[in-house]
């Protein structure tokens, strides 16, 4: 059942594609994506993120993207299963898209870290140890290749602020990671879905998030 009405799905959205190349639709919903956390309206946005990959799989930027909406949708759901299921799509997705690029790419290793980091969130506990080894070794070797993404900045960020004070973690020590961010998110020119520009908006919300603790 779940096949023949995403099926119905892909028919009922060609005709809105078919004008369009894989990054002209890509570009038609990511702003839209990016901006809201209404979690509805990122499920519906997702999903025209997997019929673009779809009706254009051999668009390794469609399959980027799709792993990207799904590992980032993942974090709204609240079911460990539901997590994972969306992180396994996710993976499918990302290991495409990395073979149909064909060479090392930060993009990718930052991907890859933000999948690690979704399958960490599902059960943080029992994870913590082999995701997060997982999302270190990927920013690592992303800032390898590429130390302007600013990416990069933002997992390591994040992954700092939801750790806890005793193990280095909170808020003060995440701020010093979206501030490096900004300036190189403001560099990029958010025009081509091929050269990924996803973070600005989580990373200011993020950098306001930091900064509630010196006025506590």
């Amino acid at each position: 059942m779940k096949k023949l009405l995403f099926a119905l799905l892909l028919f009922a959205g060609i005709p809105a594609f078919a004008q369009q190349n894989a990054n002209e639709a890509l570009l038609k919903y990511l702003p839209a994506y990016d901006t809201t956390w209404n979690q509805q309206a990122k499920t519906d946005l997702a999903n025209k993120f997997e019929l673009i990959a779809k009706k254009w799989p051999d668009s390794w930027a469609a399959n980027y993207y799709a792993a990207y909406t799904k590992a980032q949708l993942s974090y709204l759901q609240t079911d460990a299963k539901a997590k994972d299921a969306l992180v396994d799509e996710a993976e499918t997705y990302a290991n495409t898209a990395a073979t149909q690029l064909g060479h090392e790419s930060d993009e990718i290793y930052v991907l890859q870290a933000s999948i690690a980091s979704a399958r960490l969130s599902a059960d943080p506990q029992a994870r913590w140890q082999k995701y997060g080894k997982i999302f270190d070794q990927n920013l690592d070797k992303a800032k390898a290749m590429n130390p302007d993404n600013p990416r990069i900045y933002l997992l390591r960020g994040t992954s700092k602020f939801y750790t806890p004070k005793m193990f280095g973690g909170g808020k003060k020590a995440a701020l010093p990671y979206f501030e490096k961010a900004t300036p190189l998110f403001e560099k990029e020119a958010k025009t081509d879905p091929e050269k990924p520009f996803w973070g600005w908006n989580t990373n200011q919300w993020m950098i306001g998030q930091a900064k509630g603790e010196e006025k506590e």
